[in-house]
């Protein structure tokens, strides 16, 4: 069995100490058992991204001698490793998805899902939205 973890900050800020703990005890892991160590940059969320925030994480986690096999600036076999970069992948296997009947396009407003949740939740059902 292969070992292969994952870091995947969000640069929303700088890295920060849970940040670098959670990057320390993955890297350790995948080291330990000879497996690998992934560097995946988490920016979907636009609004808070810091401009300069990769690089300060990346930069950190050199300094504290984090290294990583697979990543953005190194690339490998699953990437891209930024998640904005991988909208066309997703785009294609939720396409597949909807195809194949594993999943359904919804078109209901955010008011009419919470008021789908709360019916359910007056019911004490967890099952489900309708399709």
């Amino acid at each position: 069995m292969s070992v292969r973890l994952r870091f995947a900050p969000s640069p929303t800020g700088y890295l920060h100490i849970g940040g670098a703990r959670t990057a320390l005890f993955s890297w350790m892991f995948a080291r330990r058992h000879n497996g690998q160590f992934i560097l995946r940059i988490e920016d979907t969320d636009q609004k808070r991204f810091v401009e300069g925030a990769v690089e300060d994480i990346m930069s950190s986690m050199r300094w504290l001698g984090l290294d990583w096999d697979e990543g953005p600036d190194i690339g490998g076999p699953y990437g891209p490793y930024v998640q904005t970069e991988r909208v066309e992948l997703y785009q294609k296997w939720a396409n597949w998805l909807v195809e194949h009947g594993h999943a359904y396009k919804c078109f209901a407003t955010p008011a009419e899902l919470a008021a789908m949740r709360q019916e359910l939740e007056a019911k004490g059902d967890r099952s489900g939205y309708d399709r």
